[in-house]
């Protein structure tokens, strides 16, 4: 959990540029961050799947910020919903129990410079794949591409 809390965070804190490395997927989201969160609650649970952690990553910037000699405010808001799917995980670590370094998944949501936003990380070619086309769907339904 550990690691992907910091693996969400960096994606998170280097948004521009992870675009431009193709680490992230992220979608606009044309509205609130709260409707935007409540959105991605809806796909996730609507897969079937159970919402296991969310952290509130936005959150803890702004309130650690000093503590760390910054003043840089990241984001307005940003939550990670983190899950995980029974179906797709043992299908990708049949193929490489390794893949387990993958697991969980994680869908985030961010408020930066007035811009709502939906996305998640991208993962490598193979069966990681399959994950990476649940989350594209999960993303896609709360911002309403599908």
């Amino acid at each position: 959990m550990r690691t992907f809390f910091w693996a969400g965070l960096a994606c998170l804190a280097t948004f521009g540029a992870a675009q431009a490395q193709d680490t992230s997927v992220v979608y606009p989201f044309d509205g609130s961050f709260d409707d935007a969160a409540f959105s991605v609650e809806n796909a996730i649970i609507g897969e079937g799947l159970v919402i296991d952690y969310v952290s509130h990553t936005g959150e803890m910037l702004n309130r650690t910020a000093g503590d760390v000699g910054s003043d840089v405010k990241l984001f307005e808001a940003a939550d990670i919903y983190v899950f995980c799917s029974a179906v797709v995980s043992r299908k990708m670590m049949e193929a490489d129990p390794m893949n387990i370094a993958q697991c969980p998944y994680g869908i985030f949501v961010a408020e930066r410079a007035g811009e709502v936003m939906v996305g998640y990380r991208t993962y490598p070619d193979g069966p990681m794949q399959d994950v990476q086309s649940l989350l594209d769907d999960i993303a896609r339904e709360a911002v309403g591409l599908d």
